[in-house]
């Protein structure tokens, strides 16, 4: 595991984009597909937890929530334990509690131990390997950051698709106690993703090694002055507002489909369709966000993204048949996609490398309230108009409304303040160059003889002639 160091991110160790950051970006593939799917993998025992314990299924979905819940809820916790003991051992802790969490949730004997194991110590498991593999890319990649994003990215589809037939299959042959064991068994491999996130070093001499010394003793916690930062707040904002209806349609999809009187297996065929696409839709958009004139507008495509994604939702709310919601599914895991290879590419961008530890936890823990009531919320409204149409226009209101807050907030506020250093600076130059012309006629007076002298003495570099201030025009 190596010494404890704080995760400062030197400033004089330069982002490789490349070398041992493949193995760093193939260890956030694998912890963002358990953090994303594992959640919603679990759903496949959920009949077997009903007829143990003889409850309902809105019981047992709490498990799927409290997972989430403590994905998102605990990330200032993250960010603290992040910034005091380093990534990698924050990662290995981490994998051991979602490991252990599973394992013993395969003993329990009611649905609270088990909200307490599969749900708390799993979710905790996970948020402490999510949060640090992010801040763990986003130190080994610069130039490249967009498309490393991406693929990044791709591992919740990826896991999404591999783990519900896992855990069918697992339910199957060894019931829902075996399957939580041979899962938590799983969980164990964060511990190798852990060990891959070896810290960057900083050059070895004297200048460079002290400034880590010095910003150990400085470093906070829990760094709160990213809410001065304007673009933070409104990307923080709109974030909320997004995942309020972001994870609805791929909740009530198949049940759309099952109302509208088609198969189960036909119907669950759906969230394949999506997940397929959504695979290759984050590395390709990662790709695009990468291009040279893409990068620096990178928030208006993340716009873009939200808007498309709340535009499908309006569009899926008028589906009648299996073709329609096809359709819906394909068009969804495009802007899905799109929307989950840029969230952390845009925050990265607006906060910068040293604050990204806090900002991530703060922006989490804000969506967390976000996610625990949009679903829900959602639920009441379907039992109160029993009619799927009204949840995919809500949902297709808050994603487009995010949209809205991000691009706007960006566009009137960001960028006058981006542009105020532009023309102080233009100022002092007009200034120097106002300063140059008052110079007096004498003083500005050369012999033309010496200038062609002093040009065919001057000596040449690589065919052309150097330039200095007394050459130049």
């Amino acid at each position: 595991m190596g010494a404890v160091v704080a995760d400062d991110g030197p400033s004089g160790v330069k982002a490789p984009d490349g070398g041992w950051g493949w193995a760093v970006l193939f260890g956030c593939f694998i912890i963002t597909g358990f953090s994303y799917a594992f959640p919603k993998a679990v759903s496949v025992f959920f009949k077997e937890l009903i007829r143990e314990f003889g409850i309902g299924y809105s019981d047992t979905a709490w498990i799927s929530s409290i997972l989430l819940a403590m994905l998102y809820g605990t990330g200032p916790l993250c960010s603290v334990c992040v910034n005091r003991f380093g990534c990698r051992p924050v990662m290995l802790v981490g994998g051991l509690f979602a490991s252990m969490g599973m394992v013993i949730a395969s003993f329990c004997t009611s649905i609270v131990q088990i909200y307490l194991t599969a749900g708390v110590i799993t979710g905790l498991g996970l948020a402490l390997n999510f949060q640090p593999s992010l801040i763990m890319l986003n130190r080994y990649f610069d130039k490249r950051r967009p498309l490393a994003n991406g693929l990044s990215a791709a591992g919740s589809p990826v896991f999404l698709c591999a783990l519900s037939p896992l855990g069918q299959i697992l339910q199957h042959e060894y019931g829902w106690r075996g399957g939580f064991l041979i899962l938590g068994g799983m969980l164990l491999n964060c511990c190798v993703c852990g060990a891959l996130m070896r810290p960057l070093e900083p050059p070895k001499n004297s200048e460079a090694t002290k400034e880590p010394v010095e910003k150990k003793v400085k470093k906070k916690l829990l760094d709160f002055s990213v809410f001065k930062d304007g673009g933070f707040v409104i990307y923080a904002l709109a974030a909320s507002i997004m995942v309020l209806g972001l994870f609805v349609p791929p909740v009530f999809v198949v049940s759309y489909a099952k109302d509208l009187g088609y198969q189960d297996t036909k119907a669950a065929f759906l969230l394949t369709i999506l997940g397929f696409i959504d695979i290759f839709a984050r590395p390709i958009c990662g790709m695009v966000a990468g291009l040279k004139w893409v990068r620096p507008r990178c928030v208006y495509l993340f716009s873009f993204a939200m808007i498309f994604n709340g535009f499908t939702d309006l569009m899926g709310s008028m589906s009648v048949d299996y073709g329609g919601l096809v359709v819906f599914c394909i068009f969804f895991g495009i802007s899905y996609g799109m929307v989950g290879a840029l969230q952390f590419e845009v925050l990265m961008a607006i906060v910068g490398t040293q604050k990204f530890s806090s900002a991530i936890g703060l922006v989490l823990l804000a969506e967390a309230m976000a996610v625990l009531i949009g679903p829900p919320s959602a639920g009441k409204l379907l039992d109160a108009t029993e009619r799927y149409m009204f949840v995919f226009i809500i949902a297709g209101i808050e994603v487009t409304t995010s949209a809205l807050v991000l691009a706007l907030g960006n566009f009137f506020c960001i960028k006058k303040k981006s542009e105020e250093p532009h023309t102080k600076e233009e100022a002092a130059e007009r200034e120097e160059l106002n300063k140059s012309e008052d110079k007096t006629p004498e003083d500005a007076k050369v012999d033309s003889i010496e200038v062609e002298q002093f040009l065919k003495d001057e000596p040449e570099k690589n065919g052309e002639v150097v330039t200095n201030p007394e050459t130049c025009v």
